[in-house]
Order: structure tokens, then C-alpha cells, then sequence
């Protein structure tokens, strides 16, 4: 236990098996850190790295609260502080605007609109390992990032709906997305294929496209259908030596809808038969009984295992800041 930084419980984590569910950190009472001291809980997150790899190996997810991260660019350092490599952001479907350095906007579709349950860039062969979220703005109300464990869905699952998880596992999943040219904040999966390909140029976004193995087709209009896939919706996690439930398939079905998208005709098994939809919908009760959703404080900085924990957005009463870090 590093002797600056103390575990501690909040009422909102949940226990899976004895161990609580985010982890949450706040700096010792007895070893008040001085203001401003951001520099120093940098150092200390340097110095105590070993031990809070091995906090988010364990509980999959770690949230730091009460300490002076004030701004973007103090995020920006905290993220650095762990010195994971970065990921840049090629192939997601949020819309997001760069902040500073290695930081951006967290998905900014409307504050009505809920983001369902998603491992960042499941639809992807490349996905970041970890993420990092921080609230420079707390919501007046609502706007929670609930998180739930994978593996936890994928064992519900297999015992409730053994058939359906045994043919996505045979037949993976299919992920098709019609882009826009330009992004459309409208949308939360209003990201053109501009920037989702980080490119003007068709030839380029088709090269980039190929090297995610993924299908590009231009439309009439400008605009591009992508076709991701089979790719495999459950995977193995070999540090925690278990299966999870690694996948868009909720958000897709629940949410990929836009004036170009038809949410049904999203995500397919990989053999392009249709997904029941009452085993989606049960999956997505599995999530919410399962998620834990604690309320953003002003200076939360959330630690996620992407291999290990899926996430959310629940609607808000603006305003709300939530600012956002991948990692390789």
C-alpha cells in the first residue's frame, strides 16, 4: 500500500468476490498532500505505479478522487504520470474533439441521449488496453459512466442463453456503419469518416481502413458504409485467465441510430443471420443489474481495464465536462 494513498469505500461500489468494485483512491488524511500539489501526486502515481497495476489488475477498474487535477492539461499530466503508451484514436465511432496533448472530449452526442454499454473499440482489432476518464465539470444532474465487469455478463449469459453465447462464439459478430462525410454532433456515432480515418483523402481512408480489416464502400451521397468483421464478440482474457464479453453488440443494437443508421441492421452474427432481439434486450437487463454508476465529482479521474470492464454514459442536465485518454 503506497503510504500517500489510501483505498477507501464509497456506498456506491459493489463486492465481487471480496473485492470492491471500482477500486476507489483518495490521498491519506494523515499525509495531507500541500496545494497546489499536483506535481506531487504525479510523482507519487510514478513511484507506486507497481502497486496500482496490480489495484486495476484486481478490481478492473480504479477511481481517484480528491485531488487537485483542475484543469485538461493536469489530466493531460496524470495520464502521462502512468507512462502507458498512447492510442490514437482511428476507427471509433463517438464524436470527440482533442482537448490538449493526449486528452479529447468524451463522446459528445446529446445530453438526452444514454450510450449504451460498450468496451471502447470492441467493433475494432486494434482497441485501447486502458482508459482514462476525468470529470472537469460535474453534471447537475444524472450523467453517471456506469461500468460493469465482462466477465460477470458473459457467465450470466452462458447460463441463461447457452445457445445464443456458444454461436457467437462460433460466428463472432459483423458491425456495419454508414458515415457521413462531415462528423454530426446529433449523433453518438455521428463521427464521419474523416475523422474517423483521421484523413481528407479517400484513398488513404480506404488503405487505413484495409489495415483494420475492415470493408469501406463510398455512398452516393459522400458519405461510407463500413462493414467490420466476423470478429469475435467474446474473447479470452489470458492475465485473468477467463472469458469476457468483449463487444459492441447493446450499444449497436440499442444505439447505433442516426438519420443513416438502422440499429437492427447494425450488428449481425458473423454469418449475417439476424441477432434475436429479446436475448439482446436481456443482455442489455443483465448489464444494469450488474453496473456500478457512481455520481462524477469535479476532479474524478476514472482508471478503466478495457479488457476487463465495459462502460456507459447515462443522460445529464448540462452542463457536464468529461474528458478522455486511450491507451495501448
Amino acid at each position: 500500500m503506497a503510504e500517500s494513498l489510501v483505498e477507501t469505500r464509497i456506498p456506491h461500489q459493489k463486492l465481487y468476490e471480496s473485492k470492491p468494485f471500482p477500486a476507489v483512491i483518495t490521498q491519506s488524511p494523515s499525509l495531507p498532500l500541500p496545494a497546489p500539489s499536483l506535481p506531487l501526486f504525479t510523482q507519487t502515481i510514478t513511484t507506486h505505479k507497481p502497486y496500482l497495476d496490480s489495484l486495476l489488475h484486481r478490481s478492473g477498474a480504479v477511481l481517484f478522487r480528491g485531488f487537485p487535477v483542475s484543469t485538461a492539461s493536469d489530466f493531460n499530466d496524470v495520464v502521462e504520470a502512468f507512462g502507458y503508451d498512447e492510442l490514437p484514436y482511428v476507427g471509433g465511432a463517438a464524436p470527440r474533439t482533442s482537448v490538449v496533448g493526449r486528452v479529447f472530449t468524451a463522446n459528445e452526442s446529446p445530453p438526452d441521449q444514454k450510450i449504451p454499454f460498450h468496451h471502447e473499440m470492441a467493433q475494432v482489432p486494434e482497441f485501447p488496453s486502458k482508459l482514462f476518464f476525468y470529470c472537469e465539470v460535474e453534471p447537475k444532474c444524472g450523467g453517471e459512466t456506469p461500468i460493469v465487469l465482462s466477465h460477470v455478463v458473459y457467465e450470466r449469459m452462458k447460463e441463461k442463453h447457452p445457445e445464443f453465447v456458444q454461436r457467437l462464439e462460433e460466428h463472432g459478430l459483423v458491425y456495419v456503419r454508414v458515415l457521413g462525410e462531415a462528423d454530426d454532433p446529433s449523433s453518438p456515432i455521428g463521427r464521419g469518416w474523416k475523422s474517423t480515418f483521421l484523413t481528407h483523402d479517400k484513398n488513404v481512408a480506404e488503405e487505413r481502413a484495409t489495415k483494420l480489416g475492415m470493408k469501406l464502400e463510398w455512398t452516393e451521397e459522400g458519405g461510407a458504409k463500413t462493414i467490420m468483421g466476423p470478429i469475435p464478440a467474446i474473447k479470452y482474457d489470458k492475465s485473468r485467465n477467463r472469458k469476457v464479453w468483449f463487444n459492441s453488440m447493446v450499444a449497436a443494437y440499442t444505439g447505433w441510430e442516426d438519420k443513416r443508421n438502422d440499429p437492427r441492421k447494425a450488428v449481425t452474427f458473423g454469418d449475417g443471420k439476424p441477432l434475436p432481439e429479446d436475448i439482446v434486450h436481456d443482455c442489455l437487463r443483465i448489464l444494469e443489474e450488474e453496473c456500478v454508476a457512481v455520481p462524477w465529482q469535479r476532479g474524478d479521474v476514472l482508471l478503466i481495464d478495457n479488457w476487463a470492464v465495459l462502460h456507459s454514459r447515462r443522460p445529464f442536465d448540462p452542463p457536464r465536462r468529461v474528458l478522455a485518454s486511450l491507451c495501448k
